[in-house]
């Protein structure tokens, strides 16, 4: 494997250029007003980052003229050209403009795309254990938006807690496969039964459609079009089922739906023509005609099929796979034969 090299070189600039804009923003519009102080502390608190880009962001306030150091610690914000101080006016705390905060997208939602591929992938080779406090210092953010990735990391069904409380994200083998796929082909059938007298009247015709059009572009459709066909069988349709508990409980087994999404970008000479599109078609086409109890049937074969596609696609990925070494992954065990 090639050496260590933290992720964060990529996205530290994100998180505090995502600082940087915010506070620019509200120093231009007033609502941090001329003379307010700012803190690296409470920058840092307040976006869920590190101390390191939270100074970053504001040394990049202090080169754009927005602020300058304050003769105690800290930093001070400056009036804008042509705007004079205000008088006798207590400066507001960054505390006290919570209420007022422009919106911005979560710190944990910055980095979790990165996080999620880079674990998935690496799950055609082995069991991955996934560390927290590595993973925040990784990428300069704090323990608890590591948590927060972590938290998403399990609602998608992609990791998992061992025995002794630690969180864990388990190989794709054949068996564990074996058991999600077996999963989906007996739940699934039934919330698209419970979803079909509730979808939208033009819901069925935009789909087909759509599966209809990549059929068409035949091997030139490309990894992220399957992965929103996928999307739209399989989570928009069945997504109009209203029975909560069974939703929830096929959460689990569609994390292989994320797995798909790396799968399609390594495996896209495989096949000739991606095999799913006409078992797709044939699900839309029956549901479409009313027959709900076919398109059942149809849900069950396109979905026991692919269970031997998605080793396929497996294989051929850990086969050409050498990924690097990331600080918050430590790989359990290979994948052996069940």
């Amino acid at each position: 494997m090639n050496s260590p090299t933290p992720r964060a070189v990529g996205l530290s600039p994100k998180l505090y250029r995502r600082a940087f804009e915010v506070l620019a923003e509200e120093i231009v519009s007033g609502a941090v007003s001329a003379g307010t102080h700012l803190a690296e502390t409470a920058i840092a608190q307040r976006f869920g980052i590190s101390r390191a880009p939270a100074r970053q962001a504001l040394s990049e306030l202090e080169r754009e003229g927005f602020v300058r150091k304050s003769q105690t610690r800290g930093y001070e914000v400056l009036p804008l050209s042509g705007r004079p101080p205000e008088p006798d006016h207590q400066p507001p705390s960054i505390s006290a403009l919570a209420a007022d905060r422009i919106q911005f997208q979560p710190s944990w939602e910055l980095i979790y795309g990165e996080i999620e591929i880079e674990l998935v992938s690496r799950t055609s080779l082995a069991s991955w254990r996934i560390n927290e406090a590595a993973l925040a210092k990784a990428y300069h953010v704090s323990r608890t938006v590591a948590r927060d990735v972590v938290a998403r990391l399990q609602q998608r069904g992609i990791v998992r807690k061992d025995d002794s409380g630690r969180w864990y994200a388990p190989a794709l083998t054949e068996k564990h496969i074996g058991e999600l796929y077996e999963l989906r082909w007996a739940l699934e059938p039934l919330a698209l039964e419970k979803a079909f007298p509730r979808l939208p009247p033009d819901l069925l015709g935009r789909l087909l459609q759509n599966v209809e059009a990549s059929m068409v572009s035949g091997a030139e459709i490309d990894a992220g079009r399957l992965d929103a066909l996928e999307q739209e069988l399989h989570v928009e349709l069945l997504g109009h089922c209203d029975h909560q508990a069974l939703m929830q409980a096929i959460s689990l087994p569609q994390a292989l739906l994320v797995a798909h999404h790396f799968l399609y970008q390594g495996t896209s000479e495989l096949f000739e023509t991606e095999p799913f599109l006409p078992e797709h078609l044939d699900v839309l086409q029956r549901l479409s005609s009313g027959d709900v109890t076919s398109a059942k049937t149809a849900l069950v074969r396109h979905l026991q099929v692919s269970r031997e596609r998605a080793m396929l696609r497996i294989r051929a990925v850990a086969s050409t796979m050498s990924p690097r070494d990331l600080p918050y992954l430590e790989r359990l065990d290979p994948i052996r034969p069940d």
